[in-house]
């Protein structure tokens, strides 16, 4: 009797642990409690992606020794997407899956009272180059977010640097955690073939570098350029006048001959500003209006409007 007993408890201990024991042991949980972006979930090509200090790092197969790598590229802006008072985060991720490729991203963490949750990913496209990402300013435009960068054009073979100017306008649904593009307004956006570099007066918005950094002057529209016709360039900047000459060859362009005034001021950016004109080697306009300079050995962009 005590044998079929000890019996029966056994067998309800195996029953009740296979019954009760957590199933899904081995499988990732979804971090719906990231404390940053950097640390959240994102669906990328339906599989789930956990990035830790913004990386991930996992095999592209079982037992394969490549690895798909993704990574937090940048290129932020902060706004409330689900209209909770709480500033979202709109960003791009890279990811390398054991080929020649790096595909770019964009995705959104939702800012909740939990913690961070990520968003499905957007591919924008392989080994482009990332211009800049900024919130739509037009007023029936809500909550959209306009990705800027540039791509090859049509037939053109992977090998040739991304020189064509390319907009996205997405909006992220909260209730799905999915972008969907928004039908572009295009009276009064600008027309890249009829652009010219004296048609105005330039202010230099930003400077983004392939490796992710990304700079702002701290004074904003304190540095200008302007491009004559004769072939010389006048440039303000945050403490003196810049003079030059630039010459033109299709896309190709050259600053050269740069004089400055003398006066010294603590802090300013101006010998950055300087160097970069130096540093670049192509121009383009964009459909929003913008001039794009790109820097030699293909590693960045300085962005002017």
């Amino acid at each position: 009797m005590k044998t079929k007993l000890y019996i029966f408890l056994i067998l309800a201990v195996i029953v009740g642990a296979v019954y009760f024991w957590p199933k899904n042991l081995s499988s990732p949980a979804i971090n719906t409690g990231a404390r940053s972006p950097l640390d959240a979930t994102y669906i990328i090509e339906g599989k789930q992606v956990t990035l830790e200090n913004g990386l991930s790092e996992i095999p592209a197969d079982s037992g394969s020794v490549s690895k798909v790598i993704t990574r937090y590229f940048g290129n932020d802006v902060n706004l409330d997407l689900d209209g909770d008072g709480r500033e979202d985060s709109v960003f791009l991720l890279t990811q390398e899956t054991g080929g020649s490729g790096t595909f770019y991203y964009v995705a959104a963490a939702l800012n909740t009272g939990e913690g961070y949750i990520g968003s499905q990913a957007l591919l924008l496209g392989d080994r482009i180059a990332p211009q800049t990402t900024e919130v739509s300013q037009n007023p029936s435009h809500q909550n959209v977010v306009v990705v800027n960068y540039a791509t090859r054009a049509q037939g053109e073979p992977m090998t040739t640097r991304p020189s064509f100017g390319k907009s996205i306008w997405i909006k992220l649904d909260p209730k799905t955690m999915q972008f969907g593009e928004v039908a572009q307004n295009f009276e009064g956006e600008a027309d890249p073939s009829r652009m010219r570099l004296d048609m105005q007066k330039w202010t230099w918005i930003s400077a983004i570098y392939n490796d992710g950094k990304k700079i702002i002057p701290r004074k904003e529209k304190a540095f200008t350029i302007t491009f004559k016709k004769d072939g010389s360039f006048s440039a303000m900047t945050d403490c003196n006048g810049v003079g030059g000459k630039y010459s033109v060859i299709a896309d190709k362009i050259t600053i050269s001959e740069m004089m400055s005034t003398k006066m010294y001021c603590e802090g300013a950016e101006e010998s950055e500003f300087t160097k970069m004109l130096g540093e670049i080697n192509t121009y383009r306009f964009t459909g929003k209006g913008e001039l794009i300079f790109d820097f030699k050995y293909d590693s960045g962009s300085m962005i002017f409007r």
